[in-house]
């Protein structure tokens, strides 16, 4: 299967700091193979401790160890012939890989130990098949953000918090060619001409590459990675977020068809909490989703996944939020989600919320319910409708029911802080109320942030007809009831 090749596309590979996998022997092709290792292993006892310390916050490699793996990178590409490798499953194209790595290793007679060795195969099946350095942090499902500052420096959030990661690139080249091979996978480019590309992952982790000239350290590289396991309001309520009871009404407003918007910064957890909130949806219903870059993971049968598209090289065939939520409409939806509403697009939104599509949810960045609707009155504004405010805040108040605030905290947590209804107008003035609020009491000795969701003691909500409708309104009652009492303890 293997052949003389060129080493066209991958001659901007790297490496990256991933952590070693379990020992394999290398291939014994040569008598040469089995003198070397077997003095090995002695060295092999003693010299991984100082390389595994934790402490270090920046890559041990040397320039020698990038040295010997662009030599062994190149001769590689030279023996091994990609378009058979491309027909294999991954586990069987590494171990291809793996024993062509061996093999060079033993003839070009690298003095390396077995740790040294497995962490360059591993490095090499990653270029190859992979992402590369990025590989060890994609396979971590306890990192919420990848933040890649040009080559030489990484940040992960963990656990809310920003820190350095030990992954670096061998150059920039290397971090453009994989940046290159993520939006590539979507029908995207990014280059000087075109700098600035948003992608997505297969997993649906959301992916911005913002290019030289723009970049002026090298490429930049943020990942908004998604959970394997999607979360849910129940392990919303485990993690704090939410109260039981606070839960219950959010999936009675997802049942009932309620329009909502939830509202929050960057960070705060819209995605996921309309993630959530889309749980609840009938399975005999008809979505449709509008987004950038496709993000959200819809468990009904019923649903149809649409994305923009930005302009080719010639500026054209560019299809906007807008022309997809117009187009939604000719495709008879019971729901239409947007993914997040930034621009002019807001004002068809609104249209199909008042118009039949109940039920229809979308995301907004805005730091409070009030705000959200203010910063919905200039999107609309953006969009060249000289509508008067007066009439333009009767639209917005028949259409949106619920607005539900998600925030990153100081501390790192997330929380839902807000779950407030839209009532009407009086006056000039569209009229909101407060269904449950968080309330910051303090923190504790570690810095956490101490705090409870309280009732506003509203207890018959404006949706309250809705839910009747529905046979859901001996559920809203009671959870708010059991709200109200834990309130007053």
């Amino acid at each position: 299967m293997f052949g003389k090749r060129g080493n066209e596309g991958f001659g901007k590979a790297g490496g990256t700091t991933a952590p070693p996998p379990p020992v394999q022997q290398p291939s014994p092709s040569a008598p040469a193979v089995l003198v070397e290792p077997q003095r090995e292993p002695s060295r092999q006892q003693v010299s991984p401790p100082p390389m595994q310390t934790p402490q270090r916050k920046r890559p041990t490699r040397t320039d020698e160890y990038y040295d010997t793996k662009a030599q062994v990178f190149s001769a590689l590409i030279d023996t091994i012939d990609l378009s058979q490798l491309a027909k294999l499953d991954g586990e069987s194209a590494r171990e291809e890989i793996r024993d062509i790595v061996n093999d060079i290793i033993t003839i070009k007679n690298f003095a390396m130990s077995i740790s040294e060795q497995e962490e360059l195969l591993e490095d090499i099946c990653n270029d190859v098949l992979g992402y590369g350095p990025l590989e060890p942090l994609l396979a971590r499902d306890d990192i919420a953000d990848i933040m890649v500052n040009g080559a030489g420096q990484t940040f992960i959030e963990v656990g809310g918090k920003t820190i350095e990661s030990e992954i670096r690139f061998r150059d920039n080249s290397q971090l453009l060619s994989i940046c290159q091979r993520i939006v590539s996978q979507v029908g995207r480019r990014v280059d000087e001409s075109s700098p600035i590309c948003d992608a997505r992952l297969p997993d649906g982790s959301r992916v911005n590459v913002i290019a030289p000239p723009l970049a002026i350290d090298g490429p930049a590289l943020t990942i908004r990675k998604f959970k394997k396991d999607k979360l849910n309001l129940e392990q919303l309520v485990r993690f704090g977020a939410i109260t039981p009871e606070g839960a219950t009404l959010l999936q009675i407003i997802g049942r009932v068809r309620c329009n909502v918007v939830i509202s929050g910064g960057t960070g705060s957890g819209k995605t996921t909490l309309l993630n959530c909130l889309t749980r609840y949806i009938d399975t005999d219903e008809r979505v449709i989703t509008c987004e950038d870059t496709a993000e959200l993971q819809l468990q009904q049968p019923h649903v149809v996944r649409l994305e923009t598209r930005p302009p080719n090289i010639e500026g054209e065939g560019e299809i906007t939020m807008r022309d997809l939520v117009k187009n939604c409409l000719r495709m008879r939806p019971e729901r239409i989600i947007v993914g997040e509403v930034r621009g002019p697009e807001v004002f068809d939104l609104l249209q199909a919320m008042n118009t039949g599509h109940d039920g229809s949810m979308g995301t907004i960045h805005s730091n409070s319910p009030r705000e959200c609707l203010s910063r919905i009155e200039s999107m609309i504004a953006m969009g060249g409708f000289t509508l008067p405010a007066k009439t333009v805040r009767e639209i917005i108040s028949g259409s949106i029911d619920i607005i539900v605030q998600a925030a990153r905290l100081r501390d790192g947590s997330r929380r839902i802080t807000q779950i407030t209804e839209v009532i009407g107008m009086e006056g000039d003035v569209i009229i909101t109320q407060d269904l449950m609020r968080y309330e910051i009491e303090g923190e504790d000795a570690s810095g956490r942030l101490i705090g409870r969701h309280k009732s506003t003691g509203i207890g018959k909500p404006h949706f309250w007809d809705r839910a009747r409708y529905f046979n859901e309104e001996k559920r809203l009652a009671a959870a708010l009831d059991e709200m109200e009492a834990k309130s007053k303890d």
